[in-house]
């Protein structure tokens, strides 16, 4: 009796051991990915650290390490640089560095409509650059915006010599605003709109309605990395593509819940962060991609964008828009899947 009941006991150890040795594989296995967002956390980074609430990374083999950002162009520089697997940020900025000899690629958009506006109060008599004579408006001499303010205002048949443009760093130029200091402020909108309800109810009057268009937040890789670990990233890049459909799928609650929990020190306002993600929801998509899988990009919108940056001195005109992006690592099967909530 008791030599049976040993080798029971024996027997179900080693399934339990075996079983602990393979689960221990899986974790060993799991391919680690440090991701470089482009600004502390805000909306835009719901989706990500949703997929790491629910397990979907690791579900498919992924680890990930995020760190937030300052600004899109450092992420872009730093990514570029090879110190991070992926980043996450602007793509008008990522195809600015392309084109100065940065080797870097888009491989996912999410906000695929230019974001840049200008905010001005929501009561105001402000509603398009001709009503700007005399105002004084706040920029960021480094920021995305600036080389396009000629153009934005020549739409009101206006010149600088018609406004006062008020040079502000990135981090002041919110407070400026707020503070009343200036009579309206560049900024990126689904950003910066939600966080100025309640000390300044304000409205956008958007670059793109004015013919400066070019693709803006979504996912993007070296070439180098892209050779060396093409299927990680191409599971990574349709996990997120995924999330970002499920939640603007009528789960932006779930979204904004996620991105509170993995970043409580951001104190972050809860309905701040939903007007974020519910204002990108209308700048993620132009007329190529309205149809398109998330995450899809479209090459008249590239051609559109490189003619648009080219004539802001910022990208050579001449530049391949075929050599800024790639489409091919987006799975649109998983898309659809996470998109429908089957995880």
């Amino acid at each position: 009796m008791y030599p049976r009941r040993l080798k029971s006991v024996v027997a179900l150890a080693g399934v339990v051991s075996a079983s602990f040795v393979f689960l221990a594989a899986d974790v060993s296995a799991a391919e680690k990915l440090k991701v470089r967002l482009d600004w502390v956390a805000w909306g835009s980074h719901a989706p990500i650290h949703l997929a790491v609430q629910k397990g979907i990374f690791a579900k498919h083999g992924i680890e990930i390490e995020t760190e937030d950002g300052n600004g899109s162009i450092a992420t872009v520089q730093i990514v570029g640089n090879g110190e991070y697997d992926i980043g996450f940020a602007s793509h008008a900025p990522m195809a600015i560095g392309r084109s100065k000899g940065l080797p870097v690629v888009a491989i996912a958009g999410f906000v695929r409509q230019n974001d840049i506006g200008l905010l001005v109060p929501e009561e105001g008599s402000i509603k398009t650059p001709a009503d700007l004579k005399g105002k004084k408006i706040a920029a960021t001499a480094s920021s995305i915006e600036t080389p396009f303010i000629d153009t934005f205002l020549a739409a009101g048949k206006l010149t600088r010599a018609d406004v006062e443009v008020l040079n502000v760093d990135a981090a002041a130029k919110a407070g400026t605003y707020l503070a009343g200091r200036t009579d309206g402020a560049f900024s990126s909108v689904p950003f910066f709109l939600p966080l100025a309800k309640k000390t300044r109810p304000s409205r956008s009057v958007n670059f793109a309605d004015y013919g400066l268009e070019f693709p803006s937040f979504g996912l993007f890789v070296t070439e180098k990395k892209l050779a060396e670990r093409r299927a990680v990233l191409a599971k990574f890049a349709s996990i997120v593509s995924g999330m970002w459909a499920y939640t603007f799928n009528g789960h932006e609650e779930e979204a904004v819940a996620a991105l509170i929990a993995a970043r409580p020190q951001g104190k972050l306002d809860p309905v701040a962060v939903r007007g974020q993600i519910d204002i990108m929801k209308a700048f993620s998509y132009t007329a190529a991609t309205k149809t398109l899988p998330m995450g899809t990009m479209a090459m008249s919108d590239w051609k559109r964008a490189v003619e648009v940056l080219g004539n802001g001195g910022l990208v050579d005109k001449s530049m391949d828009p075929a050599g800024i992006f790639t489409n091919d690592l987006l799975d649109t099967a998983l898309i659809a899947d996470l998109a429908a909530g089957k995880f």
